[in-house]
């Protein structure tokens, strides 16, 4: 490796005066590099000089109102996961407590920093979940009386406009314990009933909500105490605690009985995660728009398991593919016949798929199988199903098929051709371009077209159609 390339070894070599000098420069002008090379003095100095500045960065950031675009965003991410990191490696191995509550500080900077950005990409809500991750690493370590960590994590959570505190509780479960927990489970009763403030009611009714102040403030504590009791409960394996907050109907809801299954499941109560998972089914069965849920599935595919009904089980595994062309459900199903009844069963069900009513999915499920023969067949008996705007399955499946398959491959890419002349889609000319490119390469090893048109009829019929469209035609012939 030549002694020029810039890697750690040969830097090395420069020395630390140039270095030192090579840093000076490079931070000028660049507020967020002077910021990390003083952090770094800082780190020389011991975690003590690191924890103040760090909480003085915290104030800078406090007092800033600016918006901050899209394109300093990144900057600024950058800059949160740089004090996080600091913190963790810095101050955490030698004084828990101290990088406690620096974190702690750090989500509360976060309705601050939420207010002056759009994090439409979650990158801000990202580094908080992660300060709330490093917390649970710590709480084991930290010396902290339980009653006030509880009172600190109901005031935290109760106030947290944008989920920073989601979390929490099951971070610092371990330094809460059974009193802490019970406090926490005591001061939320308390704090749910308490009627609220004339400054809560002013501030409800400045948001203009149909429903009275007082009516939108009793729900939001509602829900906030379900998730806190919810959490607890889930703490202390109190699953009966757990049920509790929902209601006899909200235990037939596909959002909500595969959490409460899985829990008495890992309770060894089997017959009851069975009862709930098979009364939210028959819920889900009976409405006009069944949602396919995989967590509903699992949960119930388990407990069929844990009751041994393997009858029921094989059943549900061959209904499931058959209805979704699930790959997983197939596997499953496979998996419980004798053997040498798995290569029979597996025949028919990839012969059900080549049938299935959804061509895409169809498709795309022998290509992943993989059964590529019946994929390319799939293609030549039904092209005209072919829907030229599902890109990401065609692309997949013209690539999987070109060397084995080219007239398949050639159809396909045919069809996401035609799609965008046909839409007039000129973002995607260029992309069009280098299908018809591609086709153009497996011409030369095709030696039948039949019943299709050859390549060169293909072009004629689509210069007849589209031959105005000058902006793709100049990149065919780039």
């Amino acid at each position: 490796m030549s002694k020029k390339t810039l890697n750690h070894k040969n830097l090395e070599r420069l020395g630390p005066e140039k270095l030192a000098a090579l840093v000076m420069e490079l931070v000028q002008g660049n507020a967020a590099l002077q910021r990390r090379a003083r952090m770094e003095l800082s780190a020389a100095q011991g975690p003590k000089e690191v924890a103040a500045d760090v909480r003085k960065r915290f104030a800078s950031l406090r007092r800033s109102t600016s918006f901050v675009d899209w394109r300093k965003q990144k900057a600024l991410v950058k800059d949160l996961r740089g004090l996080l990191s600091m913190i963790e490696t810095t101050v955490a191995p030698h004084d828990p407590d101290e990088a406690f509550d620096l974190l702690w500080s750090f989500l509360l900077l976060a309705p601050s920093i939420h207010e002056r950005t759009d994090d439409s990409n979650g990158s801000v809500g990202d580094v908080m979940r992660d300060a709330v991750d490093i917390i649970a690493q710590l709480t084991p370590r930290i010396t902290i009386d339980s009653k006030a960590l509880a009172e600190r994590v109901l005031d935290a959570v109760a106030d947290a406009g944008y989920g920073e505190f989601d979390g929490i509780i099951p971070a610092t479960a371990e330094a809460l314990g059974d009193n802490g927990l019970e406090h926490l489970k005591r001061i939320t009763d308390v704090w749910q009933s308490t009627p609220p403030s004339e400054q809560d009611l002013e501030l409800y009714r400045g948001f203009g909500l149909r429903s009275s102040p007082e009516e939108s403030i009793r729900r939001n504590k509602e829900l906030t105490a379900s998730v806190i009791l919810a959490d607890i409960a889930d703490a202390q394996g109190d699953v009966d605690a757990y049920m509790a907050r929902y209601s006899a109907e909200q235990l037939t809801f596909g959002t909500i009985a595969p959490d409460v299954a899985r829990r008495l499941l890992d309770a060894g109560r089997v017959e009851e995660a069975d009862d709930i998972i098979t009364r939210a089914r028959a819920a889900d069965e009976g409405k006009p728009f069944r949602m396919f849920r995989h967590d509903l599935d699992e949960v119930y595919e388990a407990c069929l398991e844990r009751l041994d009904r393997i009858d029921e089980l094989k059943a549900h595994h061959r209904a499931t593919f058959e209805e979704s062309l699930s790959a997983r459900a197939l596997r499953n199903y496979l998996k419980l016949l004798p053997d040498f009844d798995d290569i029979e069963a597996e025949e028919k069900a990839l012969t059900l798929a080549e049938a299935y009513p959804l061509m895409g999915a169809a498709l795309s499920f022998l290509i992943d199988w993989p059964a590529h023969d019946r994929a390319a067949r799939l293609v030549l008996t039904r092209t005209d199903e072919l829907d030229g705007n599902s890109y990401h399955t065609l692309s997949n499946a013209a690539d999987a098929l070109e060397a084995a398959h080219p007239l398949a491959a050639t159809l396909i890419r045919r069809a996401m051709v035609r799609d965008t002349l046909d839409g007039g889609k000129s973002t995607r000319y260029r992309h069009a371009a280098r299908h018809l490119a591609e086709c153009e390469a497996c011409d030369a090893v095709i030696n039948d077209y039949s019943p299709f048109p050859t390549h060169r009829r293909f072009i004629e019929t689509l210069k007849e159609k589209h031959g105005r469209k000058y902006g793709f035609w100049q990149l065919v012939d780039e």
